[in-house]
C-alpha cells in the first residue's frame, strides 16, 4: 500500500526511486554544466550558483572556484572531501547554450529529470551550432547601418556602404572562427577589412562620411558583454577574474583600432578628427537603436522568440538618452548612465526570469551607446602625433585626449548604469530567488 501511494506523490517532488550518481559522475557533470555557462558569457555569480544548486541536488555540499582559464570544484561526502578542476576559459558569448543549460539544471533539480539524462544532453547543447550565417550576415550589416543612423549618418549610399562593409567582415569572422581557435583573428581581420572599404570610399570619392563608413563596422565588434562581466566581477571583489576579463576585452578592441587603422593606412587615408554627431529625429533613432539590439541578439545566439524584449527595452533606453540630451540638455555620459539604468532595472529580472546571461542580454539592449567613434578618433590621433612628431598641431593631442577621456567616462557610466540596479536587486529580492525545489533542500551527505 504504501509502495502504491509512494507512486502518487505531487509532481513537484522528486522520484522516489532516485538514486544520486557516485562522486565521480556527479563532479563530472556538475563540472561540464558550470563549463557550459562560463564559457558562454553567463555571470560568474550564476555560475557558481548554477553549479552549487546542481551539486545539492546530487546530495553533496560543493564550493566552487571560478578562475580566467579554469574551474575547480571541491565537493563532501562520507568519505571526505575530494577535488577536481577542468579548462574553461570565457572567451565566447552564447545565449542559447547559456538558456538551455540553466533549464537542463532546473529540471534536475526539480525532479524533472535525472542524472542518467544530463550527460546526453550536455553534450547536445555542447554542440549546439551558432546562428544561421545567413541571420549572422544581414543582422550585421543591418546593425552597422543602424548605428550609421544614430551617429549621424544620412546619406542612403552611405548606409548602403556601411551595411555591405559589416556584412563582408561578418562573414569574415565566421570563416576565421572555424579556421582558427585564435580570438583575436576575426575582429582584426574584419576591422582591416573595414579599413580598406572606407580608404577605397575616400579614394573613389563615394561618401563624404569616411568616419562613419569605416567607424561603423568596427562598432559591432566591441566586446562589450565581456566588459560588463568584468565590472561585475570587480564590483564583487573578484579581482584576479575581472581584471582578466577586462584585460581580453581590451587586446580585442585594441585589435580593433589597430586593424582598422592599418587598413585606412594601406589605402593611403587615415581616421578624420571630426567633431560631434549630427542630431537624429527620436523617430529614426528609437528604430534605429532596434534594430541595433536585434543584429546583436544574433551574435550572442539569441532565440528569436526572446528577441522581442531586449528590443523593446533598447528602444526605451535609447528614447530617454535622446531626451537627456535634446531636451535636458545633459552630457553624453549622463545620458548614457540614465538609459543603462533603465536597463538594469529592466533586465535583472527579466534575465533571471528567462534564463540568459545578464551581461549579453544588457549589453545588446545599449549597443547603440558603445563610443566606439571616440575610441578609434582617439587611437587615429595618436597615430597622427607619433607619424607628425614635432610638425604635429598643438589641437592634435588635445582632442586625442579628449576623445579618450570621454570615451573612458561613458564606458564607465554605462558600467556603473547597468551593475548597480542589478546589484541592488539582487540584495533586496534575495528571499524571492532561493531554490523554489525541495531537491535542493536535501540533506548534503556530509555536514
Amino acid at each position: 500500500m504504501s509502495d502504491r501511494s509512494d507512486q502518487l506523490l505531487p509532481a513537484v517532488s522528486p522520484p522516489p526511486k532516485r538514486v544520486d550518481p557516485p562522486r565521480r559522475e556527479a563532479m563530472d557533470i556538475v563540472l561540464a554544466c558550470a563549463r557550459l555557462l562560463f564559457v558562454n558569457g553567463q555571470t560568474t555569480e550564476h555560475t557558481i550558483a548554477g553549479a552549487t544548486r546542481l551539486a545539492q541536488a546530487f546530495g553533496y555540499r560543493a564550493t566552487v572556484f571560478v578562475h580566467w582559464g579554469e574551474l575547480t570544484l571541491r565537493i563532501e561526502d562520507d568519505a571526505g572531501a575530494f577535488i577536481d578542476m577542468i579548462e574553461a576559459a570565457p572567451l565566447g558569448v552564447d545565449m542559447n547554450k547559456v538558456a538551455a543549460t540553466t533549464n537542463l539544471i532546473d529540471a534536475v533539480c526539480e525532479g524533472r529529470a535525472s542524472a542518467a539524462a544530463m550527460r546526453p544532453g550536455i553534450e547536445t547543447i555542447a554542440c549546439l551550432p551558432p546562428v544561421s550565417l545567413w541571420r549572422f550576415t544581414l543582422l550585421a550589416g543591418a546593425g552597422a547601418a543602424a548605428l550609421g543612423v544614430i551617429f549621424g549618418a544620412t546619406h542612403f549610399l552611405s548606409l548602403i556602404l556601411i551595411a555591405l562593409s559589416a556584412g563582408a567582415g561578418a562573414l569574415l569572422r565566421r570563416g576565421l572562427t572555424l579556421a582558427s581557435r585564435n580570438p583575436f583573428a576575426p575582429p582584426f581581420c574584419a576591422a582591416l577589412l573595414a579599413g580598406v572599404v572606407g580608404a577605397i570610399v575616400v579614394r573613389l570619392d563615394l561618401s563624404s562620411t569616411l568616419r562613419l563608413v569605416a567607424v561603423c563596422p568596427c562598432m559591432v565588434l566591441v566586446p562589450g558583454p565581456h566588459l560588463l562581466n568584468g565590472m561585475l566581477d570587480l564590483a564583487r571583489a573578484r579581482i584576479a577574474l575581472g581584471g582578466a576579463r577586462i584585460g581580453f576585452a581590451s587586446l580585442i578592441i585594441l585589435m580593433i583600432c589597430a586593424g582598422l587603422l592599418v587598413g585606412l593606412a594601406l589605402g593611403g587615408t587615415s581616421l578624420p578628427v571630426s567633431g560631434a554627431s549630427r542630431a537624429v529625429p527620436l523617430g529614426y533613432d528609437i528604430i534605429a537603436a532596434g534594430v541595433a539590439v536585434a543584429a546583436y541578439g544574433a551574435f550572442f545566439s539569441m532565440p528569436w522568440r526572446m528577441l522581442p524584449i531586449p528590443i523593446l527595452v533598447g528602444m526605451l533606453a535609447h528614447a530617454s538618452r535622446w531626451a537627456m540630451l535634446a531636451i535636458a540638455g545633459a552630457s553624453a555620459e549622463a545620458g548614457a548612465f540614465a538609459a543603462c539604468l533603465i536597463v538594469g532595472t529592466v533586465m535583472t529580472p527579466i534575465a533571471d526570469r528567462l534564463r540568459l546571461p545578464f551581461a549579453a542580454v544588457a549589453f545588446a539592449s545599449v549597443v547603440s551607446l558603445i563610443p566606439g567613434v571616440f575610441l578609434f578618433r582617439m587611437a587615429g590621433g595618436l597615430v597622427d602625433l607619433m607619424s607628425l612628431g614635432p610638425d604635429a598641431p598643438p589641437h592634435l593631442l588635445a582632442a586625442a585626449l579628449t576623445d579618450g577621456a570621454t570615451a573612458f567616462l561613458i564606458i564607465i557610466a554605462m558600467g556603473f548604469g547597468l551593475i548597480i540596479p542589478k546589484l541592488c536587486i539582487q540584495y533586496f529580492v534575495a528571499a524571492f530567488v532561493k531554490p523554489r525545489s525541495p531537491a535542493l533542500a536535501k540533506t548534503p551527505r556530509s555536514s
